[in-house]
């Protein structure tokens, strides 16, 4: 039986989060590995599960919040170029989990392949935009999906195809622990044309939320029907500052984090977001980002 100690080459303890999220916020990993290939991921995935060890799969960051006592176990970081390749073969795209969106987005755009420029401005990696398939009011990247290559909590890698992948608001039925690449299949256009749309939309969004400041995207999803944002505002909490984090005047769903800000402040004020919400509109919000 391996043991994490044979992978010391790659692995750092104690390893602080912050500068691996968005929000700059939280606490350390106890193990922080970052496997070089497919092969060394699935040994250190299964050498997790033999010693029932708890692994985490860190992504871009952009959607999650790690709390002040940091985590125990192990947290995977895939940054190796392995996991980052994107490759264009006819109007088909394959994409490594660990590769930007906005990568897979310019990609697609300079190729004259059309869909993936309604994510434009959406932050994060594939893997992470698979997972909780990112999109707007336009569309979703789950609707572009051929097959998607994982890794379970086993370490057993195989590959989904479109039969057996669903994908809904928010979320979708990839739920193994890591995925290590995808294909996508759009359609020509040209680029020009793909460009221009591309534009309207990065300039609409650039002028309606905080791009500029430190925070991780939307906080909570948006109730059927309705705008989350929307329903905060309503509740008069726009500006609203706990600690060193706000709520944005911008854009109501976005949590603006300054220096000093921690986890805790963010914890209150989701808290106080959420029963003000229900007190003006009997709306249960429901959390968007992640929790650790």
């Amino acid at each position: 039986m391996s043991s994490l100690d044979d992978f010391s080459e790659i692995t750092r303890r104690n390893e602080p989060l912050a500068p691996y999220t968005w929000m700059k916020i939280g606490g350390a990993a106890e193990y922080f590995i970052e496997p070089r290939n497919a092969d060394e991921l699935a040994a250190v995935v299964e050498c997790c599960h033999q010693q029932e060890t708890t692994v985490r799969l860190l992504g871009g960051g952009s959607n999650l919040l790690v709390q002040n006592a940091g985590v125990t176990g192990v947290v995977l970081h895939l940054i190796n170029d392995s996991f980052k390749k994107v490759e264009v073969n006819g109007t088909s795209i394959r994409a490594g989990s660990a590769a930007l969106l906005s990568r897979l987005i310019s990609s697609s755009v300079e190729a004259g392949l059309a869909g993936f420029e309604t994510l434009a401005g959406i932050p994060g990696t594939v893997g992470g935009a698979l997972h909780g398939n990112a999109g707007g009011r336009i569309g979703d990247i789950g609707q572009f999906v051929k097959s998607v290559e994982v890794i379970t909590a086993s370490g057993e890698r195989f590959t989904r195809t479109e039969d057996e992948l669903t994908f809904a608001y928010r979320s979708s039925s990839v739920n193994e622990l890591a995925i290590l690449e995808a294909t996508f299949e759009l359609t020509e256009e040209d680029p020009a044309e793909i460009t221009r749309r591309m534009r309207k939309l990065w300039i609409m969004k650039k002028a309606s939320q905080p791009l500029a400041y430190q925070s991780a995207g939307c906080i909570f999803k948006n109730p059927r029907g309705l705008s989350a944002g929307a329903l905060i505002e309503k509740a008069g909490l726009k500006g609203t500052k706990i600690g060193e984090v706000e709520i944005s005047e911008r854009h109501a769903n976005f949590f603006v984090t300054h220096p000093e800000a921690s986890s805790d402040d963010v914890l209150e004020l989701i808290e106080v977001t959420k029963k003000r919400v229900m007190e003006e509109s009997g709306v249960d919000l429901e959390l968007e980002i992640e929790i650790w």
